[in-house]
């Protein structure tokens, strides 16, 4: 063909990733064939191995965060940063993706970093040196300063404070993809580029379309530097006359950027969802190129056909479309409020991000992070559950409810609820896992794992032994080595794993006999006896009540016989489940009808009055109130004891935080009593502990949980200094690092708090 057809036929801007890049192929460009396949979607060759060019990474760097009154005037202005500075990065964002995040709760410490405005621009410089990395950025400020609408300004070069905001920035796909009070968002026009003088212009004529199309405002943001776009549209995909007008945009949005001399496609490719409009964006000559590029790679079409030449209609083959029909999912025990009551419409959260597929920081995914296991990671979870709804004929699963395929999926869900927090879209496999445990066994719990029955009957067998005087026996039999490998079989335990001795007086008992003491001027608070602490951990309840009485409260117990039903809850059991819950919020009622406190000391316990009591029992004015009115310990002491000041420990401590603390509880209130208190923690960033509840417990389990735990925590552990102190409020956290081969002695932070009250060693 006429080479003058590709020299003029490709849009001259820093990103384009549709079509195939013939231009790369002309000799001025130096017959470069690796270009020319990038962006090809496996249409022409499969990459086996690949030779990278590297850089240098630049170690130092500056973050400037410019606010302007609008989107738009942000885009304008990025030729205007470009002119004046060489930023490493330069990236945007609006009003919309924030109030979303605001919505979410998300990103809350950094939000208020950003300077006013309702459009922002985040240009990052890097150096060698911080000094030539913060020069760029004052550089930046200073021209922009002498302009006549100078933008509002903030300048970060602390690397925690970048690291928030950038999170913001990155947060931008799960957060338009599904916000509170909207309706569900989806690719389709996702990654369009244009040049980045004409940025501005394009983005005021997309959100025009937008809202023409009836899709309102969507969230933009991207790569500005490079006038490069993301954005999702909520598209109606359930309906034949959404998918229709959902077409109707694509053209429509298509024939726009390129009336702007920009690319369908700057950085994700075009595959089917926009293959059939590369003809809007080139001419048929190069359309008819693209075949012939791909038949001398691919001369009998068996390279990811449909794609790119020949393309399918982008209309076909949708994941939900007109014709999508879910299979009925019966009866749900949870009510997924937040989902319209659709288990179908909570597991489809999933948009596929990957942000559970990371090997360090944060707690989603411990089992993906542990195996490096597609199967094992929320993302892969949540799409095997969506395939069992799925109700196509070509569903790899079909057997619902049933499917081991899905279960065996599960199984390594260790219902951390990490996802809940770190998952951009907040899929909560854990609450999946429970709902799909309660379907997979009904009518047939014979086939349960027995350690379902052991461990999640653990209060109500607890409560047995006490009752019959039996707790002795059972140390006696448990912590004989021979009789302790047949206990933990006959349970369904690891027989590596130390069954906990249970306390020669519980707390419930050791308060019977105490009582309330002092003045109580603040008034009655109720303790929650929680089954842990309660049975197994006393010391921690009884350092909690010395503390809280000392803070003025008359500390009081709920009646005997009651459990939050956490146990059932995580083993799926979730019938009897609600029967135990329901019967402690009936018993709870009075309290909470007054505006009476309860609070928490374990926080897997805590969280089910938090979160999970709500999704069972959804509109229950007293579960309501019970959520509302349940506090942490940290929580009580920070946010309603005005003047009142924790004594003084002043020692390094080495933190694990509770999963279900860092994913629902919130952690903030800790951090505040702990440096009032004078201690120097060290928070770390270890996930999930590994053993997380009955997980760890559970045979087959042993050595993901250690795995778990190998990662950062016991690590950490080894090299913290000898005097440190060792705090995990959860039981379970605390299980797993006494359960080690590590020299410590693992403590609730109330233990820590009411040694240095009463002037006793922890």
């Amino acid at each position: 063909m006429n080479l003058a057809e590709i020299r003029i036929g490709y849009p001259k801007i820093p990103r384009r990733v549709s079509g195939y890049n013939l231009d790369s192929l002309l000799p001025e460009n130096g017959f470069h064939i690796a270009r020319a396949l990038v962006g090809s979607e496996s249409t022409c060759v499969t990459v086996l191995r690949a030779e990278l060019q590297l850089l240098p990474v630049l170690s130092q760097r500056s973050l400037v965060v410019l606010g302007y009154p609008d989107i738009y005037q942000a885009a304008a202005a990025v030729q205007q940063v470009l002119q004046v500075s060489d930023p490493i990065a330069l990236e945007g964002m609006d009003d919309a993706l924030i109030h979303a995040e605001r919505r979410k709760h998300i990103n809350t410490d950094a939000l208020p970093e950003l300077p006013d405005g309702a459009g922002w621009l985040l240009a990052q410089f890097g150096a060698d040196t911080a000094q030539a990395a913060a020069q760029q950025a004052h550089d930046l400020v200073g021209a922009l300063a002498r302009t006549p609408q100078a933008p509002t300004i903030s300048v970060l070069d602390d690397p925690a404070r970048e690291d928030a905001l950038w999170q913001v920035r990155e947060a931008g796909l799960g957060t338009a993809a599904r916000s509170p009070g909207t309706r569900d968002a989806w690719p389709g026009w996702e990654d369009s580029a244009v040049a980045p003088d004409r940025l501005a212009d394009y983005l005021r004529d997309l959100h025009a379309l937008c809202e023409r199309s009836g899709y309102g405002r969507p969230a933009l943001y991207g790569h500005f530097g490079q006038a490069c776009i993301h954005t999702r549209i909520p598209f109606d995909l359930d309906t034949a006359d959404g998918t229709t007008a959902s077409r109707r945009f694509l053209e429509q949005a298509a024939d726009l950027v390129v009336s702007y001399g920009g690319s369908l496609s700057g950085e994700h490719g075009d595959g089917q969802g926009r293959g059939e409009l590369l003809p809007r964006m080139f001419s048929p000559a190069l359309i008819e190129a693209f075949a012939g590029f791909k038949a001398i790679f691919d001369p009998r079409n068996r390279m990811n056909p449909g794609k790119i030449t020949a393309p399918r209609a982008l209309d076909t083959d949708l994941r939900l479309g007109p014709h999508w029909h879910p299979r009925t999912h019966g009866q749900l025990q949870f009510a997924y409020p937040e989902d319209d009551g659709s288990f179908s419409r909570a597991v489809g959260r999933c948009v596929g991000v990957g942000k559970c597929r990371h090997d360090a920081g944060g707690v989603m995914c411990p089992s993906y992070m542990a195996t490096r296991e597609e199967e094992h990671s929320t993302r892969g979870r949540a799409r095997l559950l969506f395939e069992m709804l799925n109700g196509h004929p070509d569903s790899p699963i079909t057997d619902g409810w049933r499917s081991d395929a899905v279960k065996d999926s599960l199984d390594l869900c260790l219902s951390c609820k990490g996802c809940k927090g770190d998952c951009p879209v907040n899929v909560d496999m854990a609450t999946y896992k429970a709902e799909f445990l309660a379907h997979y066994y009904a009518g047939r719990q014979w086939r349960r794992h027995r350690s379902d029955l052991s461990m999640g009957w653990l209060p109500a067998l607890l409560h047995a032994s006490d009752t019959l005087h039996a707790s002795p026996l059972i140390n006696a039999v448990t912590g004989a080595p021979g009789l302790h490998r047949a206990a933990a079989t006959a349970a369904g335990i690891d027989p590596r794993r130390q069954i906990p001795r249970l306390a020669a007086t519980t707390l419930r008992d050791w308060y019977r006999l105490r009582g309330p003491r002092g003045v109580g001027h603040r008034g009655p608070v109720l303790l929650w006896p929680d089954t842990f602490t309660n049975y197994l951990s006393p010391a921690v309840g009884q350092a909690a009540i010395g503390l809280l009485e000392d803070a003025g409260w008359r500390v009081l117990l709920p009646p005997p016989g009651l459990c939050c039903g956490l146990t059932w809850i995580s083993t799926g059991q979730l019938s009897t489940a609600k029967r135990i819950l329901r019967r402690t919020v009936n018993a709870l009622a009075a309290h909470v009808r007054v505006g009476g406190l309860i609070v928490g000391l374990e926080p897997s316990c805590t969280t089910v009055f938090r979160s999970d009591a709500a999704e069972l029992f959804p509109g229950d004015h007293d579960v309501v109130r019970l959520q509302r009115q349940t506090l942490t310990l940290a929580e009580l002491l920070t946010e309603r004891n005005p003047g009142w000041q924790p004594p003084t420990v002043g020692r390094q401590a080495v933190v694990q935080r509770h999963c279900h603390q860092h994913a629902v509880l919130g952690a903030d209130a800790d951090a505040t009593l702990m440096e009032r208190a004078g201690i120097r923690a060290d928070v770390l960033d270890s996930g999930c502990c590994g053993l997380a509840g009955n997980f760890g417990f559970t045979a087959g389990h042993y050595d993901i949980s250690q795995a778990c735990a190998e990662r950062v925590l016991f690590p950490a552990l080894r090299t913290a200094p000898p005097d440190a102190l060792i705090l995990a409020d959860g039981f379970s956290c605390r299980t797993q690092i006494s359960q080690s081969d590590i020299a410590t002695r693992p403590i609730h932070l109330a233990q820590a708090l009411h040694a240095a009250l009463t002037s006793n060693d922890p």
